[in-house]
């Protein structure tokens, strides 16, 4: 017999189980108190009234807490009596709404620190391609009785903990003014963001640790790009426009969306949701002050090879409308704020070339995604560029014309109240009603075997394919010595998933998975923005749609556009429809709450929207607070003191740029470099690097480009010892012109003498000069 090999995923994963078992002395070993700044979470005030008594107990779910001592909660939520900032007296007299945009950076460390959406050991962030930005959008009534937020944030999800901490900071400098039903966190999904931002134990595992570095500089974001949305308050109006968006996406599971009954599929022309919704927002006098989109597309054009840290084919939309908007600002300034947010992305792919297998060309579009030479392994999504640069290039500029197209012809305006409601659900004791007689329930959370499987986009490991829905006796064994067996309960409760990993019954060292989640609405007069509390698969978000669209009509609310906004609030991975469930592939082994988890999503939505069209919000429970962890594993990469060789310092020049460049060339410099993870702590310097120009009429350098341009790349090189390299690029654009140029590098160093503590100390480098020519 052949002697049985791992793979190094496999390999990773049985080391993940093993100190996963129970709370082990090697997990324990790892853990720590998060700093202080996130202690005392006491809860919110009470916005939507006292808890009812009306609500249906099969919609409300249980409201037993989760199995698990939650912390005493932030220091910063104790809650003010009155604003601690004052309100900024509003104009009332006008018709429209006050709205007040905000961009803030919350990029977090971009190094030694894995990136968050492919969950791929050795996927480390080793620098930055753009920042990721925080865009905060308020609306408010002409007399400031009511108003919403909305924040749409370049990472990968919103976490529950990432949630309560911006919330209980904007109930400490805003009294009651923006909470829990009024503001909706949305995150675009991008999986070139750094991770470490979760509380839950699969998301630690996977983010190897919690990042109270990248934590902070995330939460600080958010909260500074609210506060800023706050203070520009002006009245405005808002238009709506709608179109469909060719080229840019393909389902990538197109066998699981076929399970959909016939009569249901024959209402779309598309197995994907193409419609883009986007909003104008402008002052009275007609000045721009942003968009907000939303269109269902996975930010995965950059593959689970890069190691730069971006906003992948979304925020690439958002840079290149913001620079046309905010003329003569370098990326990430300016007023002007546009957000192209997540929706109903969960089966869908910008990888529009589809699945090949990558050792013959040929297609593997099939059930398993699978080849017939090398396995699923071969089988890859290939996006229309020649490498993933280009194809996040491509995708971004389609999703940025049509709404450039939708914008200019915006027409349509948005008017009517303000309105919102927001309950807490635990989703793990949901009964559903399937008619007036029968019922089912909700699951405790569990990760089927083709959850290991991954995507066409992002390939897991060669011992699972999609589609699974038998066990394997090694891996199940394996499973029930370290973490022990998965209950009857649970594995009946998931069928035909076969569970590999049984989520909802491991509570150590916290529980691996939420039980409580957020459900939330808010209505801008005929609009209704549903968030989501993960990814809806296409035919999921349709379901939903139209559920909400009838019960507002039920009561009243007439021709409502309903809006999906994905990744929103608290992340529970993904939501297929019970048809797609049955085909078991990795969106279905995703849907962790079973195989009633829509039926369970719809039920709970249909409440919210009935709420708000009876104007009965205030009887609503806010049902069961969900828990805030103080001890997280810390992350398994240390902080070391930073070195430069003998007889250099940081900054220096290693290798020097080229005395002369043509348009379309790439200039390289490389300096002695300093960990950048420093740099998300100590935030002396807001860039890594400046392209700047001289300027010989006033014998001035003008800066041209920062490390949010699209036309900079930082590189991060990391050595032994403390010793390391850091490599910038520019690939100057055909809009450059010609003339003489310079790069420099901008950093921070770890210095600790003995017996003291660590000390971050900024420097800047020596500029590398050179000529940029249009012509020899």
């Amino acid at each position: 017999m052949a002697k049985r090999t791992f793979s190094s995923f496999e390999i990773f994963l049985i080391f993940l189980l093993v100190i996963t078992t129970g709370i082990t002395v090697a997990l324990l070993s790892l853990l720590f108190i998060t700093s202080g700044t996130i202690e005392n979470h006491t809860g919110f005030p009470s916005t939507q009234g006292p808890p009812a008594t009306q609500s249906p107990p099969a919609t409300q779910g249980s409201a037993a807490p989760q199995n698990s001592t939650p912390s005493r909660g932030p220091t910063t939520t104790q809650a003010s009596p009155t604003p601690s900032t004052p309100e900024p007296t509003l104009f009332q007299n006008f018709s429209g709404y006050h709205i007040g945009v905000g961009r803030a950076d919350c990029t977090g460390q971009v190094s030694d620190i894995n990136l968050m959406g492919y969950a791929k050991t050795g996927q480390y962030a080793r620098g930055i391609l753009t920042r990721l930005y925080s865009r905060a959008f308020i609306m408010a009534e002409p007399d400031g009785s009511n108003r919403i937020v909305f924040v749409s944030i370049d990472i990968g999800m919103v976490s529950q903990r990432l949630r309560l901490e911006v919330l209980s900071r904007l109930q400490n400098k805003y009294g009651s003014l923006y909470r829990r039903d009024n503001v909706i966190l949305s995150g675009t999904h991008t999986h070139s963001g750094p991770a470490g931002y979760f509380q839950y134990t699969t998301f630690v595992i996977a983010s190897e640790g919690f990042s109270n570095r990248t934590f902070e500089y995330m939460v600080t974001g958010i909260v500074e790009s609210i506060e800023i949305a706050h203070k520009n308050m002006k009245p405005g109006k808002i238009f709506i426009n709608k179109g469909t968006v060719d080229g840019a996406q393909i389902n990538r599971s197109p066998t699981s969306y076929l399970w959909n009954p016939q009569s249901e599929r024959a209402r779309y022309s598309s197995n994907t949701d193409k419609e883009m919704v986007l909003l104008k927002m402008v002052d009275l006098n007609g000045e721009e002050l942003g968009l907000i989109s939303w269109f269902a597309i996975h930010p995965v054009s950059m593959k689970n090879t890069n190691h730069l840290v971006n906003s992948d084919n979304v925020g690439y939309a958002s840079y290149l409308f913001e620079q046309e908007k905010n003329k003569g600002y370098l990326p990430g300034e300016g007023p002007y704020v546009a957000a192209f947010a997540s929706s109903n992305l969960g089966d869908v792919s910008p990888n529009v070339l589809g699945p090949q297998c990558t050792n013959t060309g040929e297609s593997c579009d099939n059930a398993n995604s699978s080849c017939p030479i090398g396995g699923p392994s071969m089988c890859v999504a290939m996006g229309p560029g020649q490498d993933m640069f280009e194809s996040t290039q491509i995708i971004g500029r389609i999703i940025y014309d049509k709404a450039k197209e939708l914008y200019e012809s915006a027409s349509q305006e948005v008017t009517g109240p303000l309105a919102s409601a927001h309950q807490w659900v635990n989703m793990t004791d949901v009964t559903v009603w399937l008619n007036s007689t029968h019922t089912v329930k909700t699951c405790k959370p569990a990760l089927g075997y083709s959850f290991a499987a991954g995507t066409i986009d992002g390939f897991g490991t060669v011992s699972f394919t999609q589609g699974m829905t038998e066990g394997n006796s090694f891996w199940d064994t394996l499973r029930d010595q370290v973490l022990g067996k998965p209950s009857e309960e649970i594995k009946e409760c998931h069928k035909p998933k076969p569970v590999l990993l049984q989520t909802g019954e491991l509570l150590n060292p916290h529980p691996w998975h939420p039980d409580i989640v957020d459900v939330q609405i808010v209505t801008l007069g005929f609009l209704a923005i549903t968030a989501i509390p993960g990814e809806f698969t296409t035919m999921s978000g349709r379901r939903l749609r139209q559920a909400v669209r009838e019960e507002f009509e039920a009561y009243g609310m007439l021709n409502m556009t309903v809006v999906i906004s994905g990744l929103c609030n608290v992340y529970t991975h993904y939501i297929t429809t019970y048809e797609e469930y049955q085909a078991q592939r990795y969106e279905a082994a995703s849907t962790i709450y079973g195989p009633h988890t829509l039926s369970a999503y719809i039920q709970l939505y249909r409440v919210l929207a009935k709420a708000i069209a009876t104007d009965t919000v205030a009887n609503l429970s806010s049902g069961p607070k969900p828990p805030f962890f103080e001890e997280l594993m810390s992350p398994l990469i240390p902080n070391i003191v930073d070195r430069a060789p003998e007889g250099t310092t940081f900054g220096d020049v290693l290798l020097p740029a080229n005395t002369i460049y043509r348009v379309g060339e790439v200039v390289e410099v490389t300096f002695v470099g300093a960990n950048p993870k420093n740099s998300a702590e100590n935030r002396t310097h807001q860039t890594f690097l400046t392209v700047e120009k001289y300027e010989a009429t006033s014998a001035t350098w003008q800066i041209m480009h920062n490390d949010a341009s699209w036309e900079t790349r930082f590189y991060w090189h990391k050595g032994s010892l403390g010793l390391s390299n850091a490599t910038i690029q520019w690939h100057i654009p055909d809009t450059a012109q010609p003339g003489t140029y310079r790069i420099k590098y901008f950093g921070h160093s770890r210095k600790q003498d003995l017996l003291k503590p660590a000390v971050l100390l900024s420097f800047e480098s020596a500029p590398s000069v050179f000529e940029v020519t249009t012509t020899w």
